[in-house]
């Protein structure tokens, strides 16, 4: 194969690569598969695509570079024939509550279009028609469609009297200062209720005025509504304390807006219809309905517009997002939702000769809709593109040209290439990945019966359908369906809020990480390995803290220093005075058991276990990140480089020996090796052995095969979904039922 047909890496030692070189053929669908950690996304994020975005953004003029985003030169000796990149990661879709899926799509652009072109009565230019516009959003909610009132009831004892207390806000319980001002106004009755004040007096109090709107009687009485509406409405109140802040919200309430009953756009914008529907009626609608709708349209002059929107939808649709609507906000978009919506936007592209670069993109898809996007990614390759994708998918490791395994294992003991060739290949290669993807996982043969319950009684949040289930209590469940079901409505959202008290979630957030965050502060250890230090050196444990008294003062702790050069990519370069380790030199000059605190915290997982022999609490908390499979993780890594398997098992390293806790985890095979989920679901069974409760969001099948008891919420997704469709053990699904998560575990198990 040419040279030029080729991406050529030479010399690359990316965070922890080790001098890797390789060739990447074009055209073709490449697969980066290996362990969480082992370096996949160091070559195909860190070096590839940021190497492309760099060079790309090096054409464009100094005024446009200071607008773009900035990317760091990989540590690379030499890369070659790189083809511009698309590239479409996780990261969730940035936007206030003005950014939904038509906006961030441009669907609702065209729609807005369609309306300005036939919609009656008409209204003119299709901005008219934006809730983000003056000329077409509510007046009363500025195209909101939600409006944030003060509800005191909760504040307000009508039996009482204001000298009794009647008004249960510390500002006013009798004897402060505002109690004073209402109390020597002379306006009201002290030893009045309050159910018994006049229409005027309550207007007074409430408002300040004789009646609500009007104009203040005393300069002095502001009115307890709209003094608490200043304080929590139009004040941000960030500096108060949490039980202050509870307080707060509980009397802030959200509702529709009762102009324009959650519509967003102005009542003349509403009186514009097409086919009897207005544009908020469309833009409600699921996608599947909407497409009927609009091809029902027959209007020469719309033609072209409805073309390309029945296009576009029907790539939604056929993505796995059929019951999404366009008003719906994008900040409630999953991360896979948020990944496939990204992709649709190149489905109809008539680009050639890109790169297109994924990031796990059968995220929180269901097997029935992996098999959708493996379509996608051929066709892209089909039409001369290349695809890089990062992967631990079977069924997308499967459709690779070239699969290009990294490990062996992670971390330091990752960075090489262990494999590259065809996925048939792979099958023989005996490498971790090779292994994992020929064993065939069997159904759990004696599964834990469902004995005690917890009950969930007429759920009907979301699409869910006034849904019914008993939830098992100390096994392991599996909760099921498609995407978009209401799996997560109905565990993470009502389940959990239900018995709050005894459920531990664990979900995909990522942890709260800044550079300064490491696994030791996470587990809350890094203050017993300080005093340890202080102890053996007579020094003040702030000391050896790099983030206090112990900060290198070149660096001030961060170990990097970042040189922006305004409109160039910036340069980090590691700290000359400390050399990266972060501390000053005081701070390294003492030592414990012979290690500098620098040499400690570079000191991985499994090497401090012998280490801290001594000390019970470090041993604990580093026996438990060994547990869950993180024994290579180093104590002082910034979290802000763990990948999301290792984020999530570190999360479940803080819980690891509770008992008789509800623990519920969406998705943890997310960003997992097929190794890791095996270890994943060990480590599971463990909780529940020590009396705990697992209740696993899933759609990875090898881990509805070890289940207990399923739960399967169906028949499909949006509103076609929200109704329990199976429930017992894997075994009774193969056997019994015909749903549509059912077809595809008997498919796994061969049947």
């Amino acid at each position: 194969m040419s040279k030029n047909n080729s991406i050529v890496i030479k010399g690359l030692h990316q965070n922890n690569l080790k001098d890797v070189s390789l060739s990447i053929p074009k055209g073709k669908i490449i697969v980066f598969t290996g362990v969480s950690g082992s370096g996949k996304s160091s070559i195909v994020f860190d070096t590839i695509a940021a190497e492309s975005q760099r060079q790309m953004n090096e054409t464009y003029s100094a005024f446009i570079r200071s607008r773009l985003p900035k990317y760091e030169k990989p540590k690379v000796d030499f890369i070659d024939h790189l083809n511009a990149s698309v590239i479409i990661d996780q990261s969730r879709l940035q936007g206030n509550a003005r950014s939904t899926v038509g906006t961030i799509s441009d669907l609702y652009s065209a729609l807005r279009l369609l309306f300005s072109r036939i919609g009656q009565p008409t209204l003119g230019s299709a901005s008219a028609f934006s809730f983000n516009d003056p000329k077409g959003m509510c007046p009363h909610c500025f195209g909101l469609g939600k409006v944030v009132e003060l509800d005191l009831s909760t504040s307000l004892d009508p039996d009482k009297s204001m000298r009794e207390g009647m008004i249960d806000l510390p500002a006013f319980h009798p004897g402060n200062w505002y109690y004073k001002q209402y109390a020597e106004s002379g306006l009201f009755d002290l030893d009045k209720p309050l159910r018994d004040y006049s229409e005027t007096e309550y207007n007074l109090l409430m408002y300040g005025a004789k009646e609500k709107g009007g104009k203040q009687v005393h300069k002095r009485i502001e009115g307890i509504y709209n003094h608490m509406s200043r304080l929590l409405i139009n004040r941000d109140h960030a500096s108060a304390s949490d039980v202050s802040k509870k307080r707060l919200a509980s009397m802030i309430q959200q509702r529709d807006c009762p102009v324009c009953m959650g519509k967003r756009l102005h009542e003349k914008v509403l009186r514009c219809k097409i086919n009897g529907y207005h544009i908020a009626e469309l833009s409600d609608m699921e996608f599947l309905e909407l497409r009927e709708v609009l091809q029902q349209i027959n209007d020469p002059r719309a033609q072209t517009i409805l073309d390309t929107l029945c296009a576009a939808l029907t790539r939604m649709i056929e993505i796995g997002l059929p019951y999404l609507s366009m008003n719906r906000e994008s900040s409630t978009l999953s991360g896979g939702e948020a990944q496939r919506l990204k992709l649709v936007r190149y489905m109809g592209s008539s680009l050639t000769g890109l790169t297109y670069i994924f990031d796990e993109p059968s995220t929180g898809m269901h097997p029935r809709d992996v098999y959708r996007m493996t379509r996608l990614l051929k066709s892209l390759r089909d039409r001369g593109n290349t695809v890089l994708v990062v992967e631990h998918d079977k069924d997308v490791i499967r459709i690779a040209d070239e699969v290009i395994d990294v490990g062996p294992l992670a971390g330091v003991n990752g960075g090489q290439i262990t494999f590259q060739g065809t996925y048939e290949q792979l099958l023989v290669s005996h490498t971790l990945t090779g292994d994992a993807m020929r064993e065939l996982i069997p159904l759990k043969t004696k599964p834990r019966p469902a004995i005690e319950f917890l009950p969930i009684k007429d759920a009907h949040l979301h699409n869910l359908k006034h849904l019914s289930v008993d939830i098992p209590l100390h096994i392991l469940t599996v909760v099921t369906g498609v995407a978009g079901s209401g799996k997560s409505t109905l565990i993470g959202d009502v389940f959990s809020k239900m018995y709050a008290d005894r459920v531990v979630m664990i979900d995909q957030s990522p942890i709260t990480a800044t550079g300064r965050s490491t696994p030791a502060t996470f587990l809350d250890f890094s203050n017993d390995i300080r005093r340890l230090m202080a102890d053996a050196s007579q020094a003040e444990a702030a000391m050896f803290s790099f983030n206090s008294k112990g900060a290198c003062p070149h660096c001030n702790g961060k170990g990097i220093v970042v040189t922006e050069l305004v409109f160039m990519d910036p340069v980090t370069t590691v700290c000359e005075a400390c050399e990266g380790k972060r501390y000053s030199e005081a701070a390294l000059s003492y030592h414990y058991q012979g290690k500098n605190i620098a040499q400690i915290m570079e000191m991985s997982v499994e090497e401090a276990i012998s280490f801290f022999a001594s000390s019970a609490k470090i041993q604990r908390r580093l026996k438990s990140l060994a547990e869950v499979g993180l024994s290579y993780l180093s104590l002082g890594q910034p979290l802000s480089t763990l990948s999301g398997g290792e984020r999530q098992r570190l999360k479940l390293a803080k819980h690891l020996h509770r008992k008789g806790t509800i623990f519920v985890l969406d998705e943890p095979t997310t960003g997992l090796h097929a190794s890791d989920c095996k270890e994943i679901m060990k480590l599971l069974e463990g909780f529940v052995r020590q009396g705990n409760t697992v209740i696993i969001i899933e759609h990875n099948l090898d881990v509805m095969k070890q289940a207990d008891y399923i739960i399967d919420i169906g028949p499909d997704g949006g509103t076609a979904g929200g109704e329990v469709v199976f429930t017992g053990t894997p075994q009774e699904m193969v056997e019994r039922s015909n749903t549509i998560t059912a077809q595809y575990l008997k498919k796994a198990c061969g049947l």
